[in-house]
């Protein structure tokens, strides 16, 4: 497997109390060092230039974003707000990811890698000329975009707790992307997209799949979903190639949304994940970060991703040196192990009903999807 890092991802950041935040892959690196466990990254080659950018985005909005970082804010283009504020080194924070995602993508098309995971982005809200969601430039469709051009089917699958909507929009039109994306219910959370029927156009039709969830899902209905799904559409779609975009804000103690996603939830979603790339595309899988807002649990999530796609064993104790640097950030109570203590929360009343509603949103995609995949 390769990773990809570099200490300039830290520069994308929003300052102050913004939860999207650097901390939390730092948090991971630490732990990883502490544990005394490999991590020999690779770095991009330096930040994305604007004709990389300009796979998916206008040259209007790149230039806004530069001249906004440069102290010119734009008047629109969703810049400088709460979700999105602006500092100066944004941009290039922002085009150091792209970068990651088109270094790792390329590492796949030329068969240098099959698994790569990089230790940032997943910035799936930003579209052509918009920032949104915490997203200023969309790394995972600009990687997306080199694949297909280098001739490669693209299956998306996203597991961030908010919809995937500005990858799915960036390819609504276009049968080369499959795009699916399990999240919580727009009813309900952030961007109030990503419905059933949203299944694309044109000849997109057919390749864009939502599975809008109930609040308070729990593993094993998130899984029984997933694993209903991805074989049927993998098996009809074919692809050469995922892009996973793993955020870990589904988990239970994340502060932005409402799944019940445990550790055990996490590492089972991470092995079925690369289990289906193994089967379906050859093992060729380009990993992200994303969303994940708990500092107690995010970094143990992505922990475990990195140690699953390593086929490393899972260390279970949370290294003491680790636990006393990070104090200020970890609350009391919190596990001294990289797995979540067991019940972590008091039983949902409601889950016969969650269950059922899920089961239920998993049928309307099929009947929706079973007259265009015949």
């Amino acid at each position: 497997m390769k990773l990809i890092y570099d200490p300039a991802y830290a520069d994308y950041a929003f300052g102050g109390e913004h939860p999207f935040s650097p901390t939390r892959v730092e948090m991971v690196i630490d732990f990883l060092s502490e544990a005394g466990l490999p991590f020999d990254p690779i770095s991009p080659p330096g930040p994305a230039g604007d004709e990389e950018l300009l796979k998916v985005h206008t040259r209007e909005y790149i230039d806004a974003v530069a001249a906004a970082c440069a102290g010119n804010p734009a008047p629109s283009f969703g810049l400088d707000t709460p979700d999105n504020p602006i500092l100066p080194k944004l941009d290039y924070g922002a085009r150091y990811l792209v970068s990651g995602a088109l270094y790792g993508a390329r590492l796949i098309a030329s068969g240098e890698a099959g698994r790569v995971l990089q230790l940032g982005g997943g910035l799936h809200h930003a579209q052509s000329a918009l920032a949104s969601g915490f997203c200023i430039y969309n790394d995972l469709a600009i990687a997306i975009r080199e694949l297909v051009d280098r001739g490669l089917n693209v299956v998306y699958l996203d597991i961030d707790v908010h919809h995937g909507d500005g990858v799915q929009s960036l390819f609504y039109d276009e049968e080369k992307v499959l795009c699916i994306s399990l999240h919580e219910s727009g009813e309900y959370l952030f961007p109030g997209t990503g419905w059933t029927h949203e299944l694309g156009r044109s000849m997109g039709r057919g390749f864009k799949l939502n599975i809008p969830l109930e609040p308070f899902t729990e593993d094993d209905s998130y899984l029984e979903v997933l694993r209903r799904l991805l074989p049927q559409a993998l098996g009809y779609f074919r692809p050469d190639v995922m892009v996973f975009q793993a955020g870990a804000d589904a988990h239970f103690a994340d502060p932005l949304a409402d799944l019940n996603l445990t550790s055990r939830g996490f590492e089972e979603i991470y092995r079925y994940v690369l289990e289906m790339s193994d089967r379906y595309c050859s093992g060729r899988i380009l990993t992200t970060l994303g969303g994940g807002y708990s500092l107690c649990s995010t970094p143990r999530m992505w922990t475990l991703l990195y140690l699953v796609m390593m086929d490393l064993p899972i260390l279970e104790k949370l290294p003491e040196a680790w636990r006393s640097r990070w104090k200020d950030v970890l609350q009391p109570g919190d596990p001294e192990t990289l797995h979540d203590r067991p019940a972590p929360y008091d039983p949902i009343p409601r889950k016969p009903e969650i269950d059922r509603h899920n089961r239920l949103m998993v049928e309307r995609l099929e009947d929706a999807v079973s007259m265009i995949w015949l």
